[in-house]
């Protein structure tokens, strides 16, 4: 066996140890949200219901700055990072007993659910939306 071709075998092993692990920690991640909790629903559980009981209240201009809000997300993740965050707007709609999505709850709803990095993001696309975001300012913080 030659030592480039040991090499070789190395580093392919090593790349697909990393990939594997990739994968798993992601898998992982998507058991512990199905795991049911004290109330016997997963938090998967709970992100259709919020989801399902709010459909009815979103509009089309809602719809769409959810989706220009998301846009920052890889593609890969996007579609799994708009359910948890229309979730989280849905809980919120709930709580307050709303009677549509309003630009209001889904800035409060993409805070909440988003981590504290992602925030950037928001502020650059509600500047350039000519959306002020100073009521939000504490829960930026």
């Amino acid at each position: 066996m030659s030592p480039v071709f040991g090499i070789s075998i190395v580093i392919w092993s090593v790349i697909l140890l990393g990939i594997m692990l990739i994968g798993g920690f992601f898998m992982f991640r998507k058991f512990l949200k199905s795991m049911p909790k004290k109330d016997g629903k997963s938090d998967l559980d709970w992100q259709d219901y919020y989801i399902e009981q709010t459909l009815p209240l979103w509009n089309d201009e809602g719809k769409q700055l959810l989706n220009e809000l998301v846009e920052p997300v890889p593609s890969l993740f996007r579609d799994t990072a708009k359910k948890t965050i229309a979730a989280k707007i849905g809980e919120l709609a709930l709580k307050e007993k709303a009677s549509e999505i309003t630009q209001d709850l889904i800035i409060r709803g993409y805070i909440e659910a988003t981590p504290r990095r992602d925030h950037k993001f928001l502020i650059k696309r509600l500047e350039e939306k000519n959306i002020d975001y100073t009521p939000y300012q504490s829960l930026l913080e």
